[in-house]
């Protein structure tokens, strides 16, 4: 893994993630060898999904290492990370969440709960998930398993 001076980070929130995200650009901005914001860029009220899916495509594509989604609950912009196929985004409540969504399921995306959780424990998880790396083995068998494999319609 890259160390963290190095890696791109991407992130994304809804008008409920707003503030931590601005937070956690903050902090990572002093850390990381460069933050992309997706948006939203205020606290007014917006969907998810528009700031969602540049960010996934972002990821997906390679512009950035990881990404970070934040909504109110995080689940919805999590669920929506998640329709990419290249997206292996968690949902992520606890450090040891971050550390086992990177370690077993090689997670591209950290999903964060703003409603649920502090900044502090937001940042913790932040820096966790960007610094552990993928065990691979057993595990990678399970990851190559999860994109939709299309059926052959012949038979």
């Amino acid at each position: 893994m890259k160390p963290m001076s190095l890696l791109s980070i991407g992130i994304a929130s809804d008008h409920a993630g707003y503030e931590l995200k601005q937070l956690i650009i903050k902090e990572m901005e002093q850390r990381t060898g460069c933050i992309y914001d997706y948006g939203t860029y205020s606290t007014d009220s917006c969907d998810y999904p528009d700031f969602a899916h540049p960010l996934a495509k972002a990821v997906e594509g390679g512009a950035c290492d990881f990404g970070i989604a934040i909504c109110g609950s995080g689940n919805g912009i999590t669920m929506t990370m998640n329709k990419h196929q290249g997206i292996r985004a968690a949902l992520c409540w606890d450090v040891e969440l971050a550390k086992m969504a990177r370690c077993h399921n090689n997670a591209n995306v950290l999903g964060l709960p703003a409603r649920f959780i502090s900044s502090e424990l937001a940042l913790q998880m932040v820096e966790k998930f960007l610094t552990t790396d993928f065990e691979g083995g057993r595990h990678q068998k399970r990851i190559d398993k999860i994109p939709i494999q299309e059926e052959n319609s012949e038979k």
